[in-house]
């Protein structure tokens, strides 16, 4: 494993530092998930999460029924229209997640060193001194000694809102607990972990299933996100399940992993998944602190070498109820951009919080700088090695590309590709230039009516660091004669001086294929 701290760039000058920010289009390379809620569903708020860098939106079904989330669904859909911003779709399952279900929606105060006993029975009203949970197996999984930790929607960490209990003993299928902290509990649901402990819950549930296949299916998503992956099984059954959806078969599955079972079978989990979510508020329950860092780095390392994104989540919590983060905070995003993130996902901060807009635009700013100090050489250079030889024929072509537009200092890269693989290839050696995707749509038939392919491959590149997708006009095939490639090329090229990246005299790096062969290019503007 290669520790992260190697990929800064030596050495800073001092001056650089203290210049201001410039802004640009692309407020940074580094992509951002923004979970939307309560706070976050107006046709207006979704529009300035959109302008403040939000690529994609992630809907969780640990809360709300499916209509209030269409309804949410139906106005990202008008924002991106008015803004013309693209934006993917995230789905997040409840998976194996233990629930304490408050129906009355009251306080509970729970005070340090008494004493509250966990049923399943749901009937029940949650009080101080007995807490109804939505599993009735936990009596069977936990033992004397074990802790539980329970808080709201995520776990804040706050010792005030948030409580630790330890088992003290099982009778029959309820739990009886030690509290350790004094917290009040609010809110209607309270997500309960019980650290380094097994539970036998499906990952996939009876729930996530109908979701998928209803609201999922309806609204085409791009992105599942499988809550509690512990194992690349998990994967294997999910990917199975979409594949008898339709459209859904072309949906990429992200393992969440969140226990310390996901981490011991991360390496398989990865072969199999499209991407990785590190749910860092779960895992920093069931690691000890001091190890987070380096599940963190390791796992970041594993996701860029195999070029599959990472997204790291709980970066800003304090920006909840605040406009600025915290000074660790602001340095834990530079970090997570400088380990190798591909995107970092919002949570509470934009689900519930006060400032979701704000919170995208400052984290989205704090990612920009930390790119900008970003050791590409030595990240170039670790790729290469960990690909090895002989380089399979796209991997040669991808790392060419990225080559060529460094020595040639190009404004940006511009792959022609129908699966989208090619130009994520290129991304995932990391150039310090944009990389535009044009995704050409393929003519496809089920013998009843033909359709084009295309919009899923552009949506999906929207979380993968210095991607930007564009999808061409269908009439272009993707290998096809030198005028009709120039003509999409011109087209490109005019995108990329919309958004501000490209200026006349730049060089472009442009990869595309051409029969049978790959061809990069460099080709320089005129005015």
């Amino acid at each position: 494993m290669h520790s992260g701290h190697l990929l800064l760039e030596e050495p800073i000058r001092m001056a650089s530092i203290l210049e201001p920010s410039k802004a640009s289009f692309f407020s940074a390379m580094t992509k951002i998930v923004g979970t939307l809620g309560p706070k976050s569903r107006s046709v207006e708020v979704i529009s300035g999460c959109l302008k403040a860098g939000m690529s994609v939106a992630r809907f969780d079904f640990s809360w709300c029924d499916p209509g209030y989330h269409q309804e949410t669904l139906e106005n990202l859909k008008t924002a991106i229209k008015s803004t013309k911003k693209l934006c993917a779709v995230m789905l997040d399952t409840v998976g194996a997640e233990m629930q304490v279900v408050n129906k009355s929606e009251t306080s509970i105060s729970l005070q340090e060193n008494g004493e509250v006993v966990l049923t399943p029975d749901d009937g029940q009203e949650a009080t101080s001194e007995i807490l109804p949970i939505n599993f009735d197996g936990l009596a069977q999984s936990v033992k004397k000694g074990d802790t539980i930790f329970i808080g709201q929607y995520l776990f804040t960490g706050s010792e005030t809102t948030s409580v630790w209990l330890e088992v003290t003993e099982v009778k029959g299928k309820d739990v009886v607990c030690v509290i350790k902290n004094t917290a009040t509990l609010s809110g209607s649901l309270f997500t309960l972990h019980a650290s380094q402990v097994h539970i036998d819950l499906p990952t996939l549930t009876e729930k996530d299933k109908e979701v998928i296949s209803t609201w999922g299916v309806k609204n085409k998503i791009d992105f599942l996100s499988l809550s509690y992956t512990r194992h690349a099984e998990d994967v294997r059954q999910a990917r199975e399940f979409l594949s008898k959806l339709g459209d859904l078969s072309q949906t990429q599955i992200f393992a969440k992993i969140e226990n310390v079972e996901g981490l011991t079978h991360f390496d398989e989990i990865l072969r199999e998944a499209d991407g990785i979510i590190l749910s860092r508020g779960n895992l920093g329950i069931d690691l000890p602190p001091e190890k987070v860092f380096l599940f963190q780095k390791s796992a970041l390392y594993k996701c860029n070498m195999a070029g599959k994104p990472a997204v790291l989540t709980r970066v800003v919590d304090s920006m909840t109820d605040n406009l600025r983060p915290t000074r660790a905070e602001a340095t834990d995003v530079a970090n997570a951009v400088l380990d190798g993130s591909d995107a970092i996902l919002l949570g509470a901060e934009t689900l519930r919080g006060l400032y979701p807009v704000e919170t995208i635009y400052t984290v989205g700013r704090i990612c920009s700088e930390a790119e900008k100090v970003f050791n590409q050489d030595l990240y170039f250079k670790k790729t290469v090695k960990f690909v090895g030889e002989p380089m399979t024929h796209l991997e040669s072509i991808a790392s060419s590309a990225v080559r060529a537009a460094i020595k040639v200092k190009a404004s940006v890269i511009i792959c022609f590709t129908s699966s989208g693989r090619a130009a994520r290839l290129i991304a995932k050696y990391r150039p310090t230039m944009p990389v535009l995707s044009v995704v050409i749509p393929r003519l496809k038939t089920d013998q009843l009516k033909w359709s084009f392919s295309g919009a899923f491959e552009a949506r999906q590149s929207l979380i993968v660091r210095g991607l930007f997708p564009m999808l061409a006009d269908p009439r272009h095939p993707a290998e096809s004669t030198s005028a009709t490639n120039e003509s999409i090329l011109k087209v490109a090229l005019d995108h990329g001086k919309a958004l501000g990246i490209i200026k006349s005299h730049d060089r472009v790096v442009v990869c595309q294929k051409l029969g049978d062969a790959s061809v990069v290019k460099i080709i320089e503007l005129e005015d």
